[in-house]
């Protein structure tokens, strides 16, 4: 396997599918993204374990500073005929010298939910991680309640490594994170 550049992560193309368009983040979104993370869905919160409250700001400047971090990875999934804001993903915790990332995604909208759009924009990711970038590992973590992300993460190569016990708390208890893994050697040969 070849060397993988420090700065892989720096060039983000354009990923395409029927139900996703995955655009790279950046201030175009600013304004989008803070509208759905200063009033993200409650059951959005849960599935993602997000406890922070954001400000429009703080939203607005995240979007802004994506195509400076090149560390990572981040696109805003978008509807492909409205071009409509609906989710991010990322790759983040990226290691060259591993040639390694972890992946995670965010649908804002639960009406999108159980449509297939996660589960071409893992695909789309995963096209792009291993097969441009030339990562041979993506790792994950997602709550044991997730039951229709884990389901996605499995039709897309996941598999489940083990578990964080007692990782989230939640509505007054606690919940596991399961950790999995696609590796490129797992991959279908086509």
């Amino acid at each position: 396997m070849p060397p993988i550049a420090p700065d892989a992560l720096r060039t983000r193309p354009l990923l395409t599918g029927d139900l996703a368009r995955l655009e790279p983040m950046g201030p175009a979104h600013a304004d989008a993204l803070a509208d759905h993370l200063t009033d993200l869905h409650p059951d959005i919160r849960r599935l993602t374990g997000t406890h922070t409250r954001f400000t429009r700001d703080t939203a607005r400047r995240w979007a802004a500073t994506r195509p400076h971090h090149h560390d990572r990875a981040d696109w805003a999934i978008c509807d492909p005929r409205t071009h409509r804001l609906i989710g991010d993903c990322a790759l983040i915790d990226f290691s060259a010298p591993d040639a390694r990332a972890a992946y995670r995604i965010a649908l804002y909208d639960t009406a999108r939910l159980g449509r297939g759009i996660g589960t071409q924009t893992t695909r789309l990711v995963l096209d792009h991680a291993f097969d441009t970038i030339g990562l041979h590992r993506i790792e994950l973590q997602v709550y044991e309640f997730n039951t229709r992300a884990r389901r996605t993460y499995t039709a897309c190569g996941f598999t489940e490594e083990g578990r964080l016990r007692d990782h989230l708390y939640w509505d007054g208890r606690h919940h596991d994170a399961i950790l999995m893994s696609a590796l490129s050697t797992d991959r279908p040969r086509t």
